[in-house]
């Protein structure tokens, strides 16, 4: 038997857990209906079951519609099974929390610290805050079943370090897994912020789109790629990096240290220097969205002509990758219609018909919440994954 699991088609075995997978997806949650999608017995089911029960994973969810007869018992994740610790570290402004296994906050802090402080400073405040929250949410170490790091820099996936940031002085190579590994000696997942702000779109507002890009928009750009319903990183985890594809006057430096790249004429810090020296006081991408909010003719012109430049990018990637959903994230989100009029007109131009027949462009439903709530999916899909779970309950292969 095959069942439907985050977008992919995986087979199901019959251990215990992929039959938690079925019922946190709501695939089955009764015996009856767990045994007509796996054809085991009902014993094994019995067996199984109870191996979840033991590991505290499943509880009883209330009696299920009767279809004549004796109602049959409803089956769930026991979310109190355990916590995730997740963070996610902007430039400049953090935000840290406990969840529970269905992603529930039990406890959040935020904190204001520049990523450039390095990685001893930062991370030992993360530290210090996932204590503080651990004792709020009134759980201890044993609790912690996962944790979720999401940071604004390359990523090494496998390894969990950053890999030449260029906002993080450093940070290259820091073993953040490790790191926190060692700490809580839970399995430690780190990615860079746009890929968490994916899952976290994907996760709690779009679940049910296979294909789906997430564009951060800010002081740089870059985006995160849900293919088949999965997050698709790439070879070494560079994929989505559409910052820094040419697109805007060659003349124009950027910060990798190329010339023309989309990041240098798009992104929030190029239109908040190109104000600047029109006159206005802007410091930075929400600067630049405050004079659009009061309505600036300047500002808006600049946000409009950046959406076209984005626009013409991600006409190709449409082109190429055939999306049914763009989600567009980050400060220069709030700027709403005036950068999405930019972005619609030159994906619809300049893409075909077919890829953007059923083509939904959006603003970000999550907002400023999207990168944490993508750390936590990924340390949650990890953690509760069926190879995962079969490990905790030590289920026969």
């Amino acid at each position: 038997m095959v069942s439907k699991l985050s977008g992919d088609l995986l087979p199901c075995n019959g251990t215990a857990g992929h039959l938690l997978a079925l019922i946190r997806r709501g695939y089955a949650t009764t015996r009856a209906e767990l045994a007509e999608a796996t054809g085991l017995a009902r014993s094994t089911i019995a067996l199984r079951l109870d191996q979840l029960r033991e590991a505290g994973l499943i509880r009883d969810a209330g009696d299920a519609p009767s279809t004549g007869g004796r109602p049959s018992v409803q089956l769930g994740l026991n979310a109190d099974a355990g916590v995730v610790l997740v963070a996610d570290l902007g430039a400049t402004h953090s935000r840290v929390e406990v969840s529970d296994l269905a992603g529930r906050p039990l406890a959040e802090q935020a904190m204001d610290m520049p990523i450039a402080d390095g990685a001893e400073t930062v991370l030992h405040e993360v530290e210090r805050m996932f204590e503080d929250l651990l004792v709020a949410a009134d759980r201890d170490h044993s609790a912690v079943r996962g944790i979720g790091i999401g940071v604004p820099g390359p990523v090494e996936f496998a390894a969990g370090r950053t890999i030449n940031p260029p906002i993080m002085p450093g940070w290259h190579g820091y073993p953040i897994r490790d790191r926190f590994i060692e700490a809580y000696g839970a399995p430690t997942l780190v990615d860079n912020d746009v890929n968490i702000m994916a899952l976290g779109e994907h996760w709690a507002t779009h679940p049910n789109v296979d294909d789906l890009l997430f564009v951060k928009i800010g002081t740089g750009i870059g985006s995160g790629l849900i293919l088949g319903g999965r997050l698709h990183r790439g070879a070494q985890g560079a994929a989505g990096d559409i910052g820094h594809i040419p697109a805007g006057p060659e003349s124009m430096p950027c910060r990798c240290g190329n010339l023309g790249c989309l990041e240098a004429s798009a992104g929030g810090g190029a239109l908040a220097a190109r104000l600047e020296k029109a006159g206005y006081q802007t410091q930075n991408s929400r600067d630049v969205v405050a004079l659009v909010q009061a309505g600036n003719r300047e500002a808006v012109q600049a946000v409009r002509e950046a959406g076209r430049l984005i626009g013409g990018v991600l006409a190709s990637t449409v082109n190429l990758l055939n999306p049914s959903v763009i989600v567009i994230g980050g400060d220069m989100a709030r700027a709403g219609e005036h950068l999405l009029a930019g972005i619609r007109e030159f994906v619809y131009r300049r893409s075909t018909a077919l890829s953007t027949g059923h083509l939904q462009i959006l603003t970000s439903r999550l907002g400023e919440r999207a990168g944490i709530v993508g750390a936590a999916a990924m340390a949650i899909e990890h953690v509760l994954a069926p190879t995962m779970v079969d490990q905790l309950v030590s289920t026969p292969q």
